[in-house]
């Protein structure tokens, strides 16, 4: 059976300026497909482009030149009315994570499920919160069942990242973009909420690509990991075929190239 593409940068570029006077490559000739039901790991050195790349996957960035598509269709193309309908299909989690202090753990994770909702029904929903056996689901897979009835401002930085993983299992959505999802996670809840969104991805057939710092978790997890250095595409393939001078390369700098 075919396996459809759910996004492709064609000769993707995204350039902006400083001061108007010094031109900036955020992202260089992007040409890479993503099909349904993919799981990808995103790395490479911080200021790379890996948060441009993910935010230009879910067309929150314009391309200066080149086009991306979702579904064959380009979001800027088309009314910000549909687009906005489209983007409501995605789910993408901040590498720094904003939620209203005072909140409620269950309204917040509940928020991942509203994404094209009308207002009226946002609001009542986050007051008088439904599915709530789905919110403590989307909590245990997590770690966090307990904490269902705390306000979030009495929670752990680790705890709050891993809110926002569990609004990704609330959520509708066909494809998850999250930024460096295990920045505030020690090492073995980093493992495990991987595992975790995995899982859930895998069974609902639905897209997963994240960015991480965690490079041995990218090569042990996931099958296909994309390296991303100086706005550019380093390396796109499966992790068996990554080798340790590959990732040295991917990581080391031009000074200590020459």
């Amino acid at each position: 059976m075919r396996v459809s593409k759910i996004i492709k940068f064609k000769n993707f570029f995204l350039h902006y300026s400083i001061l108007k006077q010094k031109r900036v490559e955020a992202l260089s000739d992007v040409n890479i497909s993503i099909k349904k039901g993919e799981q990808i790991a995103v790395i490479g050195p911080s200021g790379c482009g890996k948060t441009t790349f993910l935010k230009s996957l879910v067309f929150a960035i314009r391309p200066t030149y080149g086009k991306l598509l979702f579904h064959n269709v380009d979001p800027w193309l088309i009314s910000q009315k549909r687009r906005h309908m489209m983007r409501s299909k995605i789910f993408i989690s901040l590498q720094v994570p904003h939620l209203p202090p005072r909140q409620k753990v269950h309204a917040a994770v509940y928020a991942g499920k509203l994404a094209g909702v009308n207002s009226l029904v946002s609001i009542f929903s986050l007051i008088y919160p439904q599915d709530i056996e789905q919110v403590k689901y989307a909590l245990d897979c997590f770690g966090l069942a307990d904490k269902i009835h705390e306000r979030v401002d009495r929670l752990s930085g680790g705890e709050r990242q891993r809110i926002f993983l569990a609004r990704a299992v609330v959520s509708k959505s066909e494809l998850w973009a999250v930024d460096e999802p295990l920045a505030s996670l020690d090492p073995i809840r980093a493992e495990g909420s991987i595992l975790s969104l995995k899982k859930i991805a895998f069974k609902r057939n639905l897209t997963f690509v994240t960015s991480l710092h965690q490079t041995e978790i990218a090569l042990k997890h996931f099958s296909r990991v994309i390296g991303i250095k100086q706005g550019k595409i380093f390396f796109d393939q499966s992790p068996t075929t990554i080798s340790d001078e590959l990732i040295k390369n991917l990581y080391r700098t031009d000074s200590e190239l020459n």
